[in-house]
């Protein structure tokens, strides 16, 4: 009877939410008619007040998103969510104007005296549809681009983080008003009707088979998208690196947020002959990482009991199949999943063909360099791809010959947090730009503009045709 009441209850606060965001969205759309080119200096002032907001509440940030997963460490939260919050913020506050002028463009002779620019024009009202993995994070970098473009933003928060989705609802109140930033809650129906508003942009990061859902809502009012969706990024070890250094990267990238990260290496290729020194280097680097599983408060939960069982039969399939489980601790305790290396897969196994998103990391042998190019090259395009080796030789090859969203060399996900470079992926990974000055340009119109005073050459070509300037204008010109 008491579920039957807290279901009922869940269903109402749904359908009062999405009554209200058709509401939501004509109030914006009406305020971004009112001012459709907001100053740099508004623009400034949107994004220091969010730097100044998430500054001061930072340690009820993070105590919302260890809530919410059952333990998050605090120091990957300060790590991966609001350090790089806050560069995004400043970057972006630092080059607003700059990014905000016309660019010229030149002009052919043929249609001289005039000039041409393009003009970098707000969109409107942005959509912002936020994963439960890094929930601030990936509120706030579309937000600060959608800002500093000069837009209204409607967020959807994700409905397992409810914890952390009330308190950036809460924060972005206090310094927004809601016809300018407005977070939306909600289960996935309130998800579904959000991604059916007429947005003049849309921004999804997560799933793979969401985000075809969300695009294809998307699609009947023909607003654009960005599509982050992850995969199955891979790390190639070369067959000359120090399989330590490799090893302790690769085991950063992996245990950050327990795996639950969208360019988290999912598999490793490592030359046939070295696979025994990488698991025990890797075993290795990842207890000197946690030293202990139990109560280490630096050791972060999976997000639900959900996704747990996910993983959990991700393991159990393997091993139905031929898998070799290699433990890297005891038992779980609770939702904390000890890391996993998992050798023998196959493409039979689930692990090996849906993004895992947890601490399990198989390892696919491969004999040349070749083979491992040609195995990445056979699967749908990764969002990011590592490669350990100090060949710069194979460094090129790695560039030139395979694809995806973003690439580190000798490291993981790093590139993610580099202001000055674009994020997002290629096919199955997704489409699009954002952070930095591509994420200004992608919630921005960049509108070509063609100027011209009173002189009018282009008289000369007007009807009625066959006159002799028009001939001789065509023998300059037409080649």
């Amino acid at each position: 009877m008491v579920a039957d009441i807290a279901q009922f209850k869940t269903l109402q606060q749904n359908q009062q939410q999405i009554a209200r965001l058709d509401e939501l969205f004509a109030r914006q759309r009406e305020a971004f008619r009112a001012a459709p080119m907001p100053s740099a200096e508004q623009r400034i002032q949107w994004l220091k007040a969010l730097r100044d907001l998430l500054f001061n509440e930072q340690d009820a940030l993070i105590r919302a998103i260890s809530e919410d997963f059952g333990n998050r460490s605090a120091d990957e939260t300060l790590l991966a969510e609001i350090m790089p919050s806050l560069h995004n913020i400043h970057y972006a506050t630092k080059r607003v104007k700059k990014w905000m002028k016309p660019s010229r463009r030149s002009v052919g002779l043929a249609f001289q005296p005039a000039s041409a620019k393009v003009v970098y024009q707000p969109l409107g009202v942005v959509g912002v549809i936020v994963p439960w993995n890094y929930p601030l994070y990936l509120a706030i970098g579309p937000l600060v681009a959608a800002l500093a473009a000069g837009n209204r933003v409607m967020i959807k928060m994700s409905e397992s983080t409810p914890v952390t989705s009330q308190l950036v609802k809460d924060l972005l109140a206090r310094v927004f008003p809601d016809d300018l930033v407005a977070v939306v809650l909600g289960e996935a129906e309130v998800g579904m009707a959000f991604s059916k508003l007429p947005f003049d942009h849309l921004l999804f990061t997560g799933a793979t088979s969401i985000g075809k859902h969300v695009m294809r809502a998307a699609a009947e009012n023909l607003t654009p998208v960005t599509l982050e969706l992850g995969g199955k990024s891979p790390a190639i070890v070369s067959d000359d690196v120090p399989l330590a250094h490799a090893a302790e990267r690769i085991a950063f990238g992996k245990t950050l947020n327990a795996g639950q990260t969208c360019v988290a290496p999912d598999y490793v290729l490592v030359p046939r002959d070295r696979i025994e020194a990488f698991v025990q280097a890797y075993r290795e680097a990842v207890q000197g990482f946690f030293p202990r599983l139990e109560d280490n408060p630096d050791y972060t939960a999976i997000i639900n009991e959900r996704q747990l069982s996910r993983l959990n039969g991700y393991l159990a399939d393997a091993v139905s199949k031929g898998a070799e489980l290699v433990p890297l601790f005891p038992g779980a305790q609770g939702r904390r999943l000890p890391h996993t290396l998992l050798l023998n897969v196959t493409d039979e196994m689930k692990v090996m063909q849906d993004e895992i998103f947890g601490p399990l990391l198989p390892i696919v042998p491969y004999d040349r360099l070749d083979q491992a190019f040609a195995y990445i090259n056979q699967r749908p395009r990764p969002l990011a791809l590592y490669y350990f080796g100090y060949d710069r030789a194979e460094q090129q090859r790695v560039l030139h010959e395979t694809h995806s969203g973003g690439v580190c060399l000798n490291d993981c996900l790093l590139h993610v947090a580099q202001d000055d470079l674009p994020f997002g992926g290629i096919g199955h990974s997704g489409m699009g730009h954002y952070h930095g000055y591509e994420g200004f340009l992608t919630f921005s119109k960049a509108k070509g503009v063609f100027v011209k005073q009173r002189l009018n050459a282009a008289k000369m070509i007007y009807p009625p045709y066959g006159k002799a300037i028009q001939k001789l204008v065509y023998k300059l010109f037409v080649r």
